[in-house]
């Protein structure tokens, strides 16, 4: 996942504004308490963050993969 990639996934989840908000604000335990935003700025890859920040946010686990796009293969 590219980053472009990340804010448009939290954009077409969360809406534009409250995506900002959770990604700055919203401290994930799976990535060592570390909000997405200070994530991201460590080199954790997108990927890892957003799923990282759609568990903490309880969305379904169907919308992981974002809007539109097929699950991965298992």
């Amino acid at each position: 996942m590219r980053l472009s990639e990340f804010w448009r996934a939290v954009s077409d989840e969360f809406g534009e504004a409250y995506g900002r908000v959770l990604v700055n604000d919203l401290v994930l335990s799976e990535l060592g308490s570390l909000t997405s935003a200070e994530a991201l700025r460590k080199g954790i890859p997108a990927r890892s963050v957003w799923l990282a920040l759609v568990k903490a946010a309880d969305v379904p686990e169907s919308r992981w993969y974002g809007v539109g796009l097929p699950e991965p293969k298992k």
